[in-house]
């Protein structure tokens, strides 16, 4: 209600997001519905209406990873059918849109240049603001909207990070992380020593090899206090792979690799349950996808009554209605980015972003 108690009028944001910080280019446009108009002083909680949300990704040859100015190329080369889908199946042009959002960071450095100077040169073009959104937190609030979780421990899990985080005071902070390489960086290394196919990701194919697996191989487990660390693991698991294949089949090797680096994931997302008395865990990223890791972490959630939240491969494999939901709820609070400051960085960590939506 306003000062003269008429009720406030309700206000609509229409949000285009590009997201292009790795191998997977997405473009997505979501609509916000706030029946009683924004508040100034309270969480926003619109009603997310998905008006589209498309995806087209970079496959290198199996055994072989992506350079980043091949992934850029293939940006550059889909963005504008890719553009063209997007507005099609929203039943909106341009003119309809309140603001333009880009993945700012973290990624890689090509890729995510050849996004932000498209987002650049449309803001200019159509006249509408610009806001730079962190992918870390466009997974985050994505998967808060889809799931309907309220205050959980976020496993965010992916090809470029893995982290442990809760939200306190306006900042997603982050309790735990890898002291170097991702997970999803670790099985992507992997597939390739296996020759696995990069399509639909090399990820999944481990997981369909694990499924296969019935022998567990003992490896490093390797966890530091609230971090953990992949890169030991995985030559260890190389050398094996390489030097001892006659001993051990693929299915077994993907099975025990699986295994144990979920359960190392488990055991610092539990720790930070208990830290911050929460009952919940949401699980986020393109490694979320993963429905072992969802099984084990489900298993521990329930034994201490609580729940595991995740969401299926539209949104948490990288896509761009993600980016458009953060930059959505940042613009409603009247955060835009200049044309001079719509610059790139491939490190931009969660615990950067002031999260002015959230009380």
């Amino acid at each position: 209600m306003s000062d003269s108690g008429t009720k406030a009028l309700p206000k609509t944001i229409i949000a285009l997001g590009l997201e292009g910080s790795a191998n997977k280019l997405g473009v997505g446009i979501v609509k916000h519905i706030y029946a009683d108009g924004i508040p100034a002083d309270a969480e926003l909680v619109p009603e997310v209406v998905e008006l589209s949300n498309v995806r087209d990704t970079y496959n290198p040859p199996a055994g072989e990873g992506f350079l980043p100015r091949d992934v850029a190329a293939h940006h550059r080369s889909v963005i504008i059918p890719l553009l063209k889908k997007a507005f099609e199946e929203a039943k909106i042009t341009h003119k309809d849109l309140d603001c333009i959002c880009y993945t700012k960071g973290p990624g890689m450095g090509a890729p995510l240049q050849s996004v932000a100077l498209v987002a650049r040169t449309l803001s200019q073009l159509w006249k509408v603001p610009l806001v730079g959104v962190n992918h870390c937190v466009g997974h985050i609030e994505m998967g808060r909207a889809i799931t309907g979780a309220q205050n959980p421990v976020v496993l965010y899990v992916s090809g470029g990070n893995t982290q442990v985080i809760a939200y306190s005071q306006q900042t997603y902070r982050i309790f735990g992380e890898t002291l170097d390489i991702a997970i999803g960086n670790c099985l992507d290394r992997f597939a390739r020593v296996l020759k696995l196919p990069n399509d639909p990701s090399p990820g999944y194919n481990i997981e369909q090899y694990a499924k296969r697996g019935s022998k567990f191989i003992e490896l490093p487990y390797t966890v530091k206090g609230m971090d953990v660390s992949f890169s030991g693991i995985l030559s260890f698991i190389e050398k094996i792979a390489k030097t001892e294949s006659g001993k051990h089949t693929p299915e077994d090797l993907c099975y025990s690799l699986q295994e144990n680096m979920f359960a190392m994931l488990v055991e610092i997302t539990e720790r930070a349950m208990a830290h911050i008395g929460s009952n919940e865990v949401l699980v986020v990223g393109g490694v979320g996808c993963n429905v072992r890791l969802q099984e084990m972490m489900g298993q521990m959630a329930k034994e201490r009554g609580g729940k595991v939240f995740a969401t299926d491969m539209r949104y948490c494999i990288d896509n761009g209605i993600m980016i458009a939901q953060a930059g959505a709820l940042a613009f409603a609070r009247g955060f835009t980015t200049s044309i001079d400051d719509s610059w790139i960085t491939q490190r931009f960590r969660t615990d950067q972003v002031h999260v002015e939506w959230r009380t």
